[in-house]
């Protein structure tokens, strides 16, 4: 029988290899800290529902941080209070999965106060675990949302004064008035009465995300005996003398027995009935033919970079609007604000027979630069084997690197002999299109109306793009 109590649960790891300090049997957690008993009761949960397999753990900064060392589940980390938006994509994409988002009082009822009143508010069918212990712990013991009036920290050490820090935010009261939460209960991890309540309630936020009830949150008051500057002992006599008085132990809403199993069906967004639904025409299958590029070429992973004013956002548009023309999986991405008025302004495109997993491109197989700043700031970023386009009439130097092709080409001097010089970025299209063959002039062209606006404009930038494609023929001989 002890063996069994003491057992540590399955869905903890028997090492904790990921934590970097020298104890690898032992979690990074202060004496007394409430985090490691909460843990203990959520994967025993785990384990007794069955769900491991399907479990994605969402903690975002704070103690709760390093979560992922210790929980043998998925674990995605968020920037700091943002774990129930990004729980919400994930839930909404991936419906089959359990989705746990694990958040402290410094996180959840300040940075991410929006995020998770949002979330409550739509019902995401996803279980909320939030521990407060009135404090920042995790940077030092600064007031938190949770401070209570008169509790000495170290940016109030003269005690909460609500004349000038407000009042204690008590979450769960806030949350449960909100018409869509399922289940909202404050418990507290104090003695073992206290603590078997909060295993009750840890069983019944996972069992109604189980049952695709909807929204559950479980606030948590803990100890935080290293910021408190008191022993574990202390801390919990301090929590149950004082914080229980500021935020009352109890359920504040409990519609689980309202909510049939499964009623929280959401609607799922699909490509298919998507255009019908925008009221846009209804597209045929593609009939535009591409040719295989070269195994170098295929599945581009691009950044294109230049002056704000000189096309790169919509140079990225049009080959992610032909992309799918042509059939392909397109991502775009752009990166500009005081780049537009002068610096420079880049965005990210991706061409993929397959499904995209990520828009952002770290490791180009493709740069364009078109000027000189671009090709000093992204060169090295290029994958070696990669290809770099640079227009030479703004560039003045070839690219530095020895391990990637490089293709340069006077686009704003053909542009200027086709009367204006915007359709550099065209050009650089058409050469590029000429160069690995990746899309078909056909779905440049395809791709023009949607884009540009001043439909007298559509001939000029098609004759840009047929230039580029005759400079790269031209260059072959």
């Amino acid at each position: 029988m002890a063996e069994k109590v003491l057992a540590k649960a399955e869905s903890f790891f028997d090492i904790y290899d990921r934590n970097p300090s020298p104890s690898k049997d032992v979690t990074h957690y202060c004496p007394g800290c409430g985090h490691g008993v909460l843990h203990k009761l959520i994967a025993e949960a785990i384990d007794d529902f069955g769900i491991r397999e399907r479990t994605v753990l969402f903690s975002p900064v704070g103690c709760s941080v390093f979560a992922y060392y210790y929980f043998r589940t998925g674990n995605i980390q968020c920037a700091h209070g943002r774990a129930p938006a990004a729980a919400t994509g994930f839930k909404r994409t991936h419906p089959e999965s359990i989705v746990i988002s694990y958040q402290g009082d410094g996180d959840l009822a300040a940075i991410g106060t929006a995020e998770i009143i949002q979330a409550a508010n739509r019902g995401e069918n996803f279980t909320v675990f939030f521990v407060n212990n009135a404090i920042y712990g995790m940077t030092g013991g600064q007031l938190a949302p949770t401070t209570l009036v008169g509790q000495k920290t170290t940016t109030s050490p003269y005690g909460r004064n609500p004349a000038n820090e407000g009042y204690p935010i008590k979450v769960a009261e806030m949350i449960s008035t909100l018409d869509a939460p399922v289940y909202v209960e404050r418990v507290a991890i104090t003695d073992a009465k206290n603590t078997a309540r909060v295993r009750r309630a840890v069983r019944k936020g996972l069992q109604n995300q189980i049952d695709n009830k909807g929204f559950s949150l479980i606030e948590v008051l803990s100890v935080c005996p290293s910021n408190w500057k008191m022993d574990p002992i202390q801390s919990k006599q301090w929590l149950s003398d004082n914080m229980i008085q500021q935020f009352p132990l109890g359920i504040f809403r409990d519609r689980t027995g309202e909510v049939p199993a499964a009623e929280n069906k959401r609607h799922i967004f699909h490509v298919d009935g998507l255009r019908e639904a925008l009221e846009l025409p209804v597209e045929t299958e593609s009939t535009i033919k591409v040719a295989a590029p070269a195994p170098e070429f295929q599945d581009p992973r691009i950044k294109l970079a230049g002056f704000g004013g000189q096309g790169v956002l919509m140079l990225g548009l049009m080959l992610a609007e032909a992309g799918m023309h042509a059939g392909y999986h397109v991502s775009w991405i752009p990166s500009y604000g005081p780049e537009m008025r002068g610096g420079t302004a880049n965005c990210h495109v991706n061409l993929s027979h397959r499904r995209i997993g990520s828009p952002t491109v770290s490791r180009p197989t493709l740069l364009v630069a078109m000027n000189l700043p671009s090709l000093e700031r992204f060169e090295n970023e290029v994958v070696p084997g990669g290809l770099i386009i640079y227009d030479t009439a703004m560039v003045t130097r070839a690219p530095k690197r020895t391990d990637v092709k490089a293709l340069g080409i006077p686009a704003s001097t053909i542009a200027d002999e086709l009367g204006n010089t915007r359709g550099a970025n065209m050009v650089i299209l058409g050469a590029y299109i000429g160069y690995t063959s990746i899309l078909p002039k056909e779905a440049i062209f395809a791709a023009m109306p949607s884009l540009i606006k001043r439909k007298n404009l559509i001939p000029l930038n098609e004759q840009a793009v047929e230039k580029g494609m005759e400079f790269v023929r031209n260059l072959r001989g």
